[in-house]
């Protein structure tokens, strides 16, 4: 049962981003008026397929990796004039190397564009999911903060130390967004060596301050790059953990801060007392305390606000009845899909160029056995997840086909810039061979990453 869990899931992942991939293709190829032939789910031979009015034939192939659209080319014209004897004169006219420069870089543009748009909505849906882990990897809002520091009598007149309750907020000037965020920033920076500029908000200071950190060859070896925080926490001898800020996000019907009058966007800045300075703050103060009234200190709308509070009580600990996840509409949610993508996109592109100088391990890198391992996984999971997933990888699968490697979206489309540049193409004989040199590439990544799948069962 398992393992038709893991295959199914992995055949309806694939198969989403392909047909969403070659869809983009296939619709800007429709509007530039080109004439595709065939429009394919899946290679090799074809066990179904259809013709619409356009002469499309849409086809259900063989073997559940990958896909294609096969537009008409005056290449194949002339190659295999019996392929396409049945076409009309207006289809054999609208060949793809017949169209502008612009036109056919859009038609490739177009299905990594796709994935991006899929990623985007992905995003977007799942910033309002009930799944709270999966929300809090895509609309974080907790931070990294600074637990504990093995030196306790370090000097604290100096600000180039961390101290305990540092909030970190963003690392040379590149804003941080909840732990995965914080994690894939950190890789960005392994084998690097010279200052990380840590701005951090402290308790006891009214803005931001910023901590330099002078490294040496960060993060270089395979497993300080499997726990990036935990290599940072060991490098500062320090602890992270994660907190939210204590502002309100959701106030529950009848509960004790519903009868209160606390409303979403209550900043909570003491409670009896005591000062707080995260959401996690207000559940050591009102937990011991059931059936007990407790003074807060409340900031709304920058007024001052004091609300006593009688708190109620479950299972005899203490229950104040709000929640800490702000709600978002759905403009706010299209901007952080939107954010996300193109922050996971520059993040992907920086740690291939990582793997390519060699700073970043290639295990790293996963194939159709690693891919459908993790589909299994987070479909067991939930939908949420498997979803988030298809996400992460709709992102991978446009980044890398965007890449300059021929028979790659990126490497015709650097083809049609040097076509550009030169005012024609590249002769057919230096163009066979560059395609064969991009296939053969390919093939060679395909190999490792299924090595690198293999490998990790031994």
């Amino acid at each position: 049962m398992t393992t038709i869990i893991y295959i199914s899931s992995f055949l309806v992942l694939l198969g989403v981003l392909v047909t969403i991939h070659e869809f983009g293709h296939f619709i800007v190829a429709r509007m530039c008026k080109v004439h595709v032939q065939r429009f394919s789910v899946g290679m090799g031979p074809v066990f179904y397929k259809k013709l619409d009015k356009h002469g499309t034939e849409f086809a259900l192939s063989a073997v559940p990796l990958g896909g294609y659209v096969s537009m008409i080319t005056n290449k194949l014209i002339e190659a295999e004039p019996e392929s396409v004897k049945d076409l009309t004169e207006e289809q054999l006219k609208n060949t793809f190397d017949s169209k502008p420069k612009w036109q056919r870089a859009s038609i490739m543009f177009a299905g990594p564009l796709a994935n991006f748009i899929l990623a985007i909505c992905i995003f977007t849906a799942l910033v309002n999911s009930s799944n709270a882990r999966v929300v809090s990897m895509v609309d974080p809002q907790e931070f990294p903060v600074i637990l504990d520091v093995s030196n306790k009598d370090q000097n604290i007149s100096s600000k180039s130390a961390f101290r305990v309750n540092d909030k970190i907020l963003s690392i040379n000037n590149k804003q941080i967004r909840g732990e995965t965020d914080f994690s894939l920033e950190l890789l960005t920076y392994a084998g690097y060596s010279g200052d990380m500029n840590f701005s951090v908000m402290r308790v006891s200071e009214g803005d931001p301050i910023v901590i330099s950190l002078a490294v040496d060859d960060f993060l270089s070896s395979k497993e300080s790059q499997k726990n990036p925080i935990g290599y940072l926490a060991k490098y500062l001898e320090a602890d992270i953990g994660f907190r939210n800020n204590p502002i309100i996000g959701e106030v529950f019907d009848q509960s004790a801060a519903y009868k209160a009058e606390l409303k979403p966007g209550d900043l909570v800045l003491e409670i009896a007392g005591e000062d707080i300075n995260f959401a996690e703050d207000i559940g050591s103060v009102v937990k011991p305390n059931p059936n007990t009234t407790l003074e807060f200190k409340i900031e709304r709308n920058d007024e001052i606000l004091y609300k006593v509070i009688n708190i109620g009580s479950q299972d005899n600990v203490g229950v104040l009845g709000v929640s800490f996840r702000e709600s978002r509409n759905f403009f706010e949610a299209l901007s952080i899909g939107i954010y996300n993508t193109y922050n996971l996109s520059i993040k992907t592109l920086q740690l291939i160029g990582k793997m390519i100088s060699g700073n970043m391990g290639t295990e790293n890198l996963s194939g159709p056995i690693g891919i459908a391992q993790m589909a299994g996984n987070t479909a067991q999971a939930g939908i949420a997840p498997f979803i988030y997933l298809m996400g992460l990888l709709s992102i991978s699968l446009a980044v890398l086909n965007l890449l300059p490697i021929p028979v790659l979206d990126g490497g015709q489309l650097t083809l049609l810039g040097v076509e550009a540049v030169r005012g024609k193409p590249l002769p057919e004989k230096a163009e066979n061979i560059i395609y064969t040199g991009g296939a053969v590439l390919v093939i060679m990544l395909m190999i490792f990453a299924v090595f690198n799948d293999v490998a990790r069962f031994f």
